[in-house]
């Protein structure tokens, strides 16, 4: 009748041969097995928008599944109580207990087909799952071959059990046995003998010959008894501590698995669990930070230099996102670090972006203690980023392990939102002249331009750094032409994204600070119809 209740086992349902043009559109909707809030998203959505609301109650005409998806329902539905003949009565029926129920399924059947033939949307509530011992099975095996029809799952009384108890259901190659209460004795007895776990439903009249089996087969003593499970009113006890004149029909007995008795030792006081704190300074001075706990002895500490992409966690790989979560600390500059969701589990050191070595040291020690530590660098850690500065100071560290984590490089990310400018050979530079001479830096641009390359230009100009971008104009217009297509691409993925698309003779430096990149083109780049830019794969 409800979820721990009805007879049948479900048939597949949904679209077939027959449906009627036009019909309105059947949902058995499952509940859970009582509290609102374990209603699926889903459930919920149907629930609200539904024009017809279906729901069985007893004699008495209270129903649990209206109770349970009252928050979610609106004014000026249509309610169809489908209220059961009987339900452990005697009956004059002709057909006996079966053929009363049988009738009643009929009726309430015709009852929303008449809905659902005005072209009505018809949500029929069931507790638990609307498959699972529920009576919603009966309406969908009398209308699923005729309307559209959709079964959204639910929560089950025996899962809600479980979670309410904090026991395991089963483990590895354990075995789950679901059994209805209304089973001979002997039949219950066997097979609760013959399983690792087991959950008996429809108790209320067949408890004590439930408790019975359990008994005989040796089981009575690992038994537990749970009572609308999720609710209010919920009830948990020993099976065996149960008084027979309190049990509702709204009620189960679970065997847990048997690996719920083998618990994972406590760790040693001397080796506690990774825990960590959130910095609350703006940037913490490298190594005088407190660095939480040491994982357990034994797990390997490691460093993991994670590129974040250019902004924004939809730019983040997998990758990197498994990284960011196995971390116990975090090191960064800061803004870096800031990218990354806080988790009060894990340290995070925020860093000056002009201490690289440091920073690559401080993750290295942590790391040798026994932490799992992320540096963090935005795009590639690769591309003049952090991946070379650990590489270099880990030297110093053969026992941590390092490894790099990709991530998409600013390059790839503005060319992505122009079009397709890298689409044959180009070259990567810094304008930075922090780490290395302008001279340099004028040589490889002259070089780049003679090999007619396309350039992907990093760090193009800054506070300090205002005047080389004009130069390397200059120098680029030695060798390309002024209608040599030029990309200036600013904080791409984030909220002030900017694309220009201008040439190399109109090109203004003042345009440009430490948020972009430019891409410059060969001599094949050119601009389409649409505004994008490409270079062919071809070279003439």
């Amino acid at each position: 009748m409800t979820e721990t209740g009805g007879q049948a086992p479900a048939t597949a349902g949904g679209d077939g041969a027959g449906v009627a043009v036009g019909a309105g559109r059947l949902y058995g909707v499952g509940l859970g097995p009582g509290d609102p809030e374990l209603v699926t998203v889903k459930a919920a959505r149907l629930i609200g928008v539904a024009d017809v609301i279906a729901y069985h109650a007893a004699r008495h005409g209270r129903s649990i599944a209206r109770s349970i998806a009252l928050p979610y329902m609106r004014e000026g539905q249509v309610e169809e109580l489908l209220l059961y003949p009987l339900t452990t009565e005697t009956t004059d029926h002709p057909g006996g207990y079966q053929g009363a129920l049988d009738d009643f399924y009929v009726e309430c059947a015709a009852r929303l087909a008449t809905h659902l033939d005005a072209g009505r949307t018809v949500v029929v509530l069931g507790e638990g799952d609307p498959l699972f011992y529920g009576s919603y099975m009966h309406l969908h095996k009398r209308l699923a071959h005729r309307y559209p029809t959709e079964v959204v799952p639910g929560v089950t009384s025996v899962s809600g059990a479980a979670a309410v108890l904090g026991r395991p259901l089963v483990e590895r190659d354990e075995v789950l046995t679901v059994l209805p209460g209304t089973l001979p004795a002997e039949v219950l007895s066997e097979r609760l003998a013959a399983t690792d776990s087991a959950a008996v439903l429809k108790l209320g009249r067949t408890f004590e010959k439930v408790r019975d089996a359990f008994a005989q087969a040796g089981r009575l003593d690992d038994a537990w008894y749970v009572e609308r499970a999720t609710t209010g009113a919920e009830r948990v006890a020993p099976l065996k501590d149960v008084d027979p004149d309190t049990v509702p029909y709204f009620s189960l007995a679970l065997l847990a698995s048997p690996a719920e008795r083998t618990f994972v030792p406590e760790p040693l006081a001397s080796e506690p669990l990774a825990s960590g704190s959130v910095a609350s300074e703006p940037v913490a001075p490298l190594g005088q930070s407190s660095h939480g706990d040491r994982l357990p002895t034994g797990t390997p500490g490691e460093v993991a230099v994670v590129g974040l992409g250019p902004a924004g966690r939809p730019w983040l790989t997998p990758e990197a996102q498994e990284a960011l979560a196995a971390a116990t600390d975090l090191v960064g500059y800061g803004p870096y670090v800031d990218r990354v969701a806080q988790n009060p589990r894990q340290e995070r050191h925020r860093t000056d972006n002009r201490v690289e070595a440091e920073r690559a040291r401080h993750a290295l020690e942590l790391a040798r203690e026994g932490r799992r530590v992320a540096v963090v660098s935005s795009g590639d850690p690769g591309v003049f980023a952090m991946a070379s500065a650990v590489l270099e100071v880990a030297a110093d560290f053969p026992d941590v392990p390092v490894r790099v984590v990709p991530g998409l490089t600013a390059a790839q990310a503005v060319a992505s939102r122009a079009g397709a400018p890298l689409g044959h050979d180009y070259c990567v530079l810094s304008l930075s002249d922090l780490l290395k001479p302008w001279e340099v830096i004028a040589e490889r641009i002259s070089a780049a331009a003679r090999a007619d390359l396309v350039l992907a230009i990093y760090n193009p100009a800054s506070r300090s750094r205002t005047w080389q971008l004009a130069a390397t104009r200059d120098l680029l217009l030695e060798h390309r032409d002024p209608a040599t297509p030029v990309i200036i691409g600013r904080n791409v993925g984030g909220a002030a994204e900017s694309i220009i698309v201008t040439t190399l003779g109109d090109f203004d430096p003042t345009q440009v600070d430490m948020r972009c990149l430019l891409i410059i083109g060969s001599s094949t780049t050119r601009v389409a119809p649409s505004g994008q830019v490409y270079t062919p794969r071809r070279y003439p």
